[in-house]
């Protein structure tokens, strides 16, 4: 893989971190449901899953 694809992996994963963070922001501690829950460890998931990816193609 190209330096160029590394580098718009990478800010597809800085992008989709970003959207984790305002997704954790909104979330209220003592009001949280199971399916919020679930959503950010689904989108934790994903994360590993782009990481995993970026790590493997070096």
């Amino acid at each position: 893989m190209d330096k160029a694809q590394d580098n718009n992996h990478v800010d597809g994963l800085k992008t989709r971190f970003h959207q984790f963070l305002e997704t954790l922001d909104t979330i209220e501690p003592e009001t949280a449901d199971l399916q919020e829950i679930d959503r950010l460890i689904s989108m934790i998931d994903e994360l590993e899953e782009q990481v995993e990816k970026i790590k493997s193609n070096n």
